[in-house]
């Protein structure tokens, strides 16, 4: 059995797969059941032709296609791909954004489906596989059904829904910018401003499961260099130079030290990762550099400014005690993805209405999600979707090629983002 820590949260829970009848009244429930076949009919053709980062040309045409049929407003290529759908309802009230991301990876797909990937393309200079391995098809899909079931309300709608649908959530290629925050910076939040936020992620979680927690649900997410400049020689001579390597080593046990010994353990987890390390070409050659690449996580802003500092710190004194040299770069990644308290406390009645005791308080997760953005933005909130299949054999974690989302989730995504627009702009 292969679980993950969201997957340990849940186990041994009985959850329904099948949402209650309750969350929406009779009228909405109809339009739900009215657009589900071509919510699963969309999610499986996003599936079969999935699409990197910035590059998600075919997925945003569609989007935007159905949006103009809707009668939505709709603005495209905000942020390369990106589509925005405006629906002004016929009531005045405040104004609501639901965001879906479109991006898949450069993953080859493994599952064994009718619909399975066989895209390849080029990434970063490499011929590669896509698959939707983070099951952002089903974000579009959902998203696009919530489109359809709200149209048939427009009339009596209080307030305005944007229907936001983002690319390169997973990153943009090199040397391009994109994702949540080039959305911002374009204006998608300028005209209506949103006064919340919501989106989902599934999750290899029960089918009928709902996750979610207050304030910092997800990690921040930083990258980092370091290249230790030492002096060449030869490797059975090393009192001739100085051994970069050695010095590499000290610094990647020195940087593990920051987390279980300089900071406060009772405030927030935190994380420092070496990742890759490379430097020499030759057995019995001490090499005149190292690199080193890694990643910073933690849950609160002031211990991520904290650790960075701690990080240059280290690496340079530990450098430099051998006589050697060291260079930091820390690139600034996705902030904590924080779900407001008082948004996250006010939903809660709406997600419980929909799940019933599938409902439950999400773990940290030490993943990252450029959601993060829009909820820095205004008010947000964030929440798991469950879509394990009910066989265990069959349950991977996201980005694996083996992940699978059970289609049982759909109709409960498409229920909970309805409700939560409709609660919301009706002050529920």
């Amino acid at each position: 059995m292969r679980k993950t820590l969201l997957g340990l949260l849940f186990a041994g829970m009985a959850v329904s797969a099948t949402a209650q009848q309750s969350a929406l009244s009779p009228q909405v429930q109809s339009f739900v059941d009215r657009v589900m076949p071509q919510v699963v009919e969309w999610r499986r053709d996003f599936h079969q032709h999935p699409e990197l980062g910035n590059r998600e040309f075919r997925t945003s045409a569609i989007v935007a296609e159905y949006l103009t049929y809707l009668g939505f407003e709709v603005r495209t290529e905000i942020g390369h791909t990106g589509v925005v759908g405006v629906l002004r309802g016929g009531q005045p009230g405040r104004v609501v954004a639901l965001r879906a991301d479109m991006d898949a990876l450069p993953v080859v797909e493994q599952v064994n489906l009718p619909f399975a990937s066989t895209q390849r393309t080029q990434y970063n200079g490499q011929d590669v596989g896509v698959m939707h391995a983070c099951g952002h098809d089903n974000h579009v899909a959902i998203l696009m059904g919530v489109a359809g079931v709200l149209a048939q309300m427009q009339e009596t709608l209080p307030g305005t829904v944007l229907f936001v649908f983002q690319p390169a959530e997973e990153g943009a290629p090199e040397g391009e910018e994109g994702g949540a925050d080039l959305m911002l910076k374009e204006g998608v939040f300028a005209d209506p401003r949103p006064d919340a936020v919501f989106g989902l992620h599934v999750s290899p979680i029960p089918v009928g499961a709902i996750a979610v927690r207050k304030e910092g649900m997800m990690a921040s997410s930083d990258e980092f260099s370091i290249t230790v400049h030492g002096q060449q020689t030869h490797g059975a001579q090393p009192w001739a130079g100085i051994d970069p390597i050695v010095v590499a080593s000290q610094i990647v046990l020195g940087l593990q030290t920051i987390p279980s010994r300089q900071l406060d353990a009772t405030l927030t987890p935190s994380i420092v990762t070496v990742g890759a390390i490379n430097g020499g070409v030759r057995n019995n050659i001490i090499p005149e550099s190292v690199e080193m690449i890694g990643t910073i996580r933690t849950f609160d802003a002031d211990t991520r400014a904290d650790i960075h500092e701690r990080v240059t710190r280290t690496a340079t004194q530990i450098a430099a005690s051998a006589g050697a040299r060291a260079e930091v770069s820390i690139d600034i990644g996705y902030p904590v993805t924080r779900n407001d308290s008082a948004l996250t406390e006010q939903m809660m009645p709406t997600l419980r209405r929909v799940v019933g005791q599938g409902l439950a308080e999400s773990p940290r997760v030490t993943g990252a999600e450029d959601f993060s953005y829009f909820a820095e933005e205004v008010p947000g909130m964030f929440f798991f979707l469950g879509v394990a299949p009910d066989n265990p054999e069959l349950v991977f974690p996201n980005h694996s090629p083996n992940f699978f989302a059970d289609e049982r989730a759909l109709p409960i995504g498409v229920q909970t983002m309805t409700a939560l627009a409709l609660d919301f702009l009706n002050g529920e």
